[in-house]
């Protein structure tokens, strides 16, 4: 089986966006489940999946330079995190007027069990220097920029992925950010980012950089087109913000929109997650009219990486169309809007879902 063969057999399952580069959303089933079968696990990248020569460096500002291969990782000491992986463009088809970027809907977000090395212990070995503020990760993946590009210097006919973390955020064993080399238990596979990968819990998931072939310790600031060109807050009346953290949400999996109910009462469920999280809150209302009522809410995962299920017994369901909204809160007090928050390249639409559903 060739390498096209294997990529098409690999993308079957899933609702496809864009050929090339190729982006596709979950199917709808792919929320229902603790975890993301790796099948339906949404793609999005940048550029076409890359050819890579199985190393990763570790240099810039350190005092021991590396380079690693994906044997050198295994040896580390393995960590494995359920984490939630959410596009910062997810819902962006929501949005009024229409922002410029992917046309996703609602379902560029999976939940999966990454397993590798921890990013700041292999830090630690390279040992940042003091002055050190960010560490950049280089992915392989490069070419013609199907966007436009942002910063006037941007060679679009060949440009790389490349993104910055904060050194505080790379080095903090809190963060539990992973050099991922498997996904659910199997080698990782050529969409999500063989042979390893950044997988950074709470972020939006351009945080975690695919196809990884350097990570390089900066002193100064890093500014490039998927830092400061792309993937930033442009508001209409304030300042421009970088996306950084996943906004809390809540989501309906059951029923799905426009299902017939034939009974009079209902189990309406769901997932909800947070980058400022745990959710502490998930509300459903049964109307228009801003009347909230508690779902019961799951415990989060002992790392607080991944997302909760949520559940709400519905009664009384009389014949007729009805309408059903879930509205998320989490610890750190954030409540899902009701109106998206509306910048111009589309990113973190979290605002309260809206379905209805018809009972005969």
């Amino acid at each position: 089986m060739t390498l096209a063969d294997d990529l098409e057999a690999a993308r079957a399952a899933l609702v496809m966006i864009n050929p090339a580069p190729y982006n596709a959303e979950a199917p709808p089933a792919a929320l229902v489940g603790d975890v993301t079968p790796t099948e339906l696990h949404y793609v999005r990248s940048n550029f076409a999946v890359p050819e890579h020569d199985g190393t990763l460096e570790i240099g810039g500002a350190v005092g021991s330079p590396a380079t690693l291969t994906l044997d050198d990782l295994r040896a580390l000491p393995a960590h494995e995190h359920t984490v939630t992986l959410e596009c910062a463009g997810n819902g962006r088809l929501e949005m009024r007027p229409l922002p410029t970027g992917e046309p996703w809907g609602d379902f560029a977000v999976s939940t999966a069990r990454w397993t590798g090395a921890l990013l700041h212990e292999v830090l630690a070995q390279a040992q940042p220097a003091e002055s050190s503020v960010e560490v950049l990760a280089h992915g392989a993946d490069h070419g013609s920029y199907h966007l436009q590009a942002i910063l006037p210097e941007t060679d679009q006919d060949n440009l790389s992925f490349t993104r910055a973390l904060p050194i505080a955020q790379a080095t903090d064993p809190a963060a539990g950010i992973l050099i991922a080399y498997e996904m659910n238990g199997r080698p990782l596979g050529r969409d999500h980012g063989a042979p390893f990968r950044l997988v950074v819990p709470h972020w939006y998931a351009v945080a975690s950089v695919k196809w990884l072939t350097r990570l390089e310790v900066l002193t100064e600031p890093f500014t490039g087109e998927f830092q400061t060109g792309h993937y930033i807050y442009e508001w209409p009346d304030q300042p421009h913000e970088p996306v950084t953290l996943m906004r809390v949400r809540a989501r309906i999996t059951d029923p799905a929109p426009g299902s017939v109910l034939h009974e009079e009462s209902c189990v309406v469920r769901g997932k909800a997650w947070s980058g400022t999280g745990p959710v502490t809150r998930v509300d459903v209302s049964l109307t228009g009219e801003g009347d909230w009522q508690p779902a019961d809410l799951g415990p989060a995962d002992a790392d607080d990486y991944g997302w909760q299920d949520w559940s709400f017994t519905w009664e009384g369901i009389g014949v007729g169309r009805h309408t059903l909204r879930a509205r998320a809160t989490d610890a750190a007090g954030n409540v899902q809007p009701d109106v998206p928050p509306w910048n111009r390249l589309g990113y973190g639409n979290n605002a309260i879902e809206v379905i209805y559903v018809d009972r005969r």
